[in-house]
């Protein structure tokens, strides 16, 4: 063994080892040589464990395409338009019905909060009472090209009552149907969209007339424009507040809208442009390997949702909020998702409801010291792997639209009280930067880095593994055949001889 290990230390390629079993060396030379050759090893060692503790920990990193990508690539954004006004006062004059809810006695009161004794659901109810479409826009274009806004917007039910959308994926396509209560459709729009998804964008078979529409380029022309209409008997500002406008909100196709969380406020009388920009993060199939806690992100198949057929954080941030309102209050919002069976909270509920938004707000920052009571965290709604969002420059003006009809010879019956609003949407620029997920480190960038450190620290390859193992395996074999070989021989060399 000590004639191996010397043998090994004069022929080995390891920087330091051939000093180990130099005989012209002195003892303390030899100390030497290991000391050095030790914490050589050591440093090696914690230099790979913190590699090693980079590729597992954060092995994915963000950076911009090295492409940019052109905005027909994408959808134009899905539009969500919800008026201030929620019903005609013909129908209901909140004003005027508050004044007699102030002075009802306590048993009047008791049946005023109760809603299970009407006929129909609240969301029917809601739904009949809005207002209809064709009175509060008109003038719809998109593409340069006028439509009729009943042919591009559907009715979508939202926290802010009925609400239209534009480009936003039918139910049968966005919802499980199959599980949500189907009395009271949460969309009522029908065009399907073969053509795209989320995860791989517009298919080679889609046209230029695919569903979600796209626009060809930039610029206010190839965007949508449209008039919103109120009626200045309809406004009640003791239900509203001081501020009547539109809520827009500007979404992915894919997304169910969630208006009262980010929108902007179209005026009345008022023109607001609103100049689109594109952020899009895609991942590549390498990542696909790696578990979604590693990745931070997750794939449409990877993440169930019950009530949606596509992942999106948004969509899961809204069924979570929906599961803890549920073992919160004991019911839903009329405008969540639920099964048959699940009460619709009553009047007297509302505070339960936003205590219980409040509640999943406060568990981001307080939810890490109790890991096992924070919901939210239970929720595990990552970001997809593939998203969208469109960030928006706004600009607004004064909208003389009276002046303007005159001007062009519109005939208008009557336009006394009648406020008019005019909105555009476009992208802003022809292309724009994506970004994309990507392997910070590979299996072979691993290796190439800690083959790297070896080199540097010991000057080692992987021919001196191959080198190490051959004297641990097949040189000891040799050597023992040789020497069984030649006491044989020794041993026939005197039967001879004898």
């Amino acid at each position: 063994a000590k004639d191996l290990f010397l043998e090994y230390c004069s022929n080995s390629s390891v920087h330091g080892v051939r000093y180990f079993g130099c005989r012209e060396r002195s003892i303390c030379e030899k100390f030497w040589w290991v000391v050095v050759f030790v914490l050589s090893v050591g440093s090696c060692a914690m230099l790979i464990l913190k590699t090693y503790q980079k590729w597992d920990q954060t092995p994915v990193i963000v950076s911009f395409n090295e492409k940019s990508t052109p905005v027909w690539q994408i959808p134009f954004p899905a539009v969500t338009i919800c008026p201030q006004t929620k019903v005609k006062s013909e129908i209901l004059n909140f004003s005027r019905d508050y004044d007699e809810f102030t002075s009802m006695d306590g048993d009047e009161l008791e049946g005023f909060n109760r809603t299970d004794y009407l006929s129909k659901s609240y969301a029917s109810i809601v739904r009949e009472m809005s207002l209809p479409m064709y009175e509060m826009m008109e003038f719809c274009v998109i593409r340069s090209e006028v439509q009729f806004c009943r042919d591009i917007f559907s009715h979508t039910m939202t926290e802010e009552g009925i609400c239209v959308s534009f480009n936003l994926l039918a139910a049968s396509e966005l919802l499980r149907t199959e599980v949500i209560q189907s009395a009271d459709p949460y969309l009522s729009g029908k065009r399907k969209s073969p053509h795209w998804s989320l995860e791989h964008g517009y298919s080679p078979e889609a046209t230029l007339n695919s569903y979600p529409y796209r626009t060809l380029g930039p610029g206010y022309s190839a965007g949508l424009s449209l008039l919103l209409l109120s009626s200045n008997e309809d406004l009640d500002y003791l239900c509203r507040g001081p501020v009547q406008a539109f809520k827009v909100l500007l979404h992915t196709s894919a997304e169910y809208p969630q208006v009262s969380r980010k929108f902007v406020h179209v005026p009345m009388n008022q023109e607001v442009t609103i100049a689109v920009k594109p952020q899009m993060v895609t991942t590549t199939e390498g990542l696909r390997s790696y578990t979604p806690e590693r990745r931070q992100c997750f794939f449409n198949n990877e993440r169930y949702l019950q009530f949606f057929k596509i992942y999106t954080q948004d969509n899961c941030e809204l069924e979570c909020l929906t599961n803890y309102t549920l073992a919160r209050c004991g019911c839903v919002k009329f405008s969540m998702m639920y099964t048959n069976g699940t009460a619709v909270c009553e009047t007297n509920q509302i505070n339960c409801i936003l205590n219980a938004e409040n509640d999943l707000l406060e568990m981001d920052v307080l939810g890490h010291q109790d890991q096992q009571a924070n919901f939210r965290a239970q929720c595990n709604c990552l970001p997809a792997c593939t998203s969208i969002q469109y960030d928006a420059e706004i600009t607004q003006t004064d909208f003389d639209w009276l002046k303007w009809t005159q001007a062009i010879k519109i005939p208008l019956d009557n336009t006394t009280g009648l406020h008019v609003a005019r909105l555009g949407i476009y992208f802003k620029e022809a292309q724009f930067m994506t970004s994309k997920r990507s392997e910070l480190y590979g299996l072979t960038d691993f290796l190439a880095n800690c083959g790297g450190l070896l080199g540097l620290c010991m000057g080692v390859s992987l021919l001196s593994l191959v080198e190490l193992c051959y004297f641990c395996t097949v040189r000891p074999f040799s050597l023992w055949r040789k020497q069984k070989r030649a006491e044989v021989d020794a041993g026939n060399l005197k039967y001879d001889e004898v």
